[in-house]
């Protein structure tokens, strides 16, 4: 209770300062739809030269597309630290946060959060919705708690990703490239993993899980029996990850430093 209550206070605030600058933020809000767009497009702009990928039709594309976006703004908002090593460990701000009496890694995704991003969720479900009314998808009563599942089950991976490499900081203090190059590679879970060669499908399975983040739970939905397997492990390959990101986080905290010379 007392870690909901000061997350309720963190986002209280959060919003305060968000309305404070409202075109700011719409116009953030505007460019992340545009960027989703962008990816929609290009979605389009293939399969105006083909009308399967792989066994994938368009509407199925589009339907993981727009699954993947519902994970990944949850990502998004609450787990934003691409920038960690440099503004905690080189700027020297982790000094400030282990000072107080509350869990270093949950003040720091407090502090960085951006709630703005939860309109990629509202997107994700509008283009799941449009492709599936075009598939003739129909669901069943209980597979909203199987979504609930998934969708937590793929924000956790990619959680559970980021976090792993934030916690590298806690050794190496200097600047590091990871990240962006991360976040390209995340790209690649947007699609279906049978597009791409063995040693690709394999690293996105199995190594970095980002194909649990769109396709595989993806498919459940698309009703491809062949993927079912793959798509139920999608919780649980979110709970590993996540698990051992934390637990490189705590030992790492063990290591920090410090800011000074």
């Amino acid at each position: 209770m007392f870690y909901i209550s000061i997350f309720f206070q963190y986002a209280s605030q959060y919003l305060k300062t968000r309305l404070t600058y409202r075109v700011d933020t719409v116009v953030e809000i505007m460019s992340d739809l545009l960027f989703q767009a962008v990816n929609l497009v290009f979605i389009l702009v293939v399969f105006g030269h083909t009308t399967l990928l792989s066994g994938w039709n368009r509407e199925e594309i589009i339907f993981i597309y727009g699954f993947f976006l519902v994970p990944y703004a949850i990502f998004s908002s609450f787990f934003n630290i691409w920038d960690f090593n440099e503004r905690y460990i080189v700027k020297g701000e982790m000094d400030r946060v282990l000072t107080r009496p509350i869990h270093s890694l949950f003040q720091i995704i407090m502090e960085r959060m951006e709630l703005e991003s939860l309109f990629g969720v509202v997107t994700g479900l509008a283009i799941m919705y449009y492709a599936g009314l075009n598939l003739g998808l129909t669901f069943a009563w209980y597979d909203i708690f199987i979504f609930i599942a998934m969708v937590l089950g793929g924000a956790f991976i990619y959680a559970g990703i980021f976090i792993s490499l934030a916690s590298i900081g806690f050794w190496s203090d200097s600047r590091t490239d990871i990240m962006p190059m991360m976040y390209n590679i995340g790209n690649y879970g947007r699609y279906p993993v049978d597009i791409y060669h063995n040693v690709i499908r394999f690293v996105l399975t199995w190594i970095l899980p980002f194909a649990f983040v769109g396709v595989y739970p993806a498919a459940y939905f698309l009703q491809r029996e062949e993927w079912y397997v793959y798509a139920f492990l999608t919780p649980v390959m979110g709970i590993v990850f996540l698990s051992i990101a934390v637990i490189l986080w705590n030992a790492g905290v063990k290591k920090y430093r410090g800011a000074g010379n």
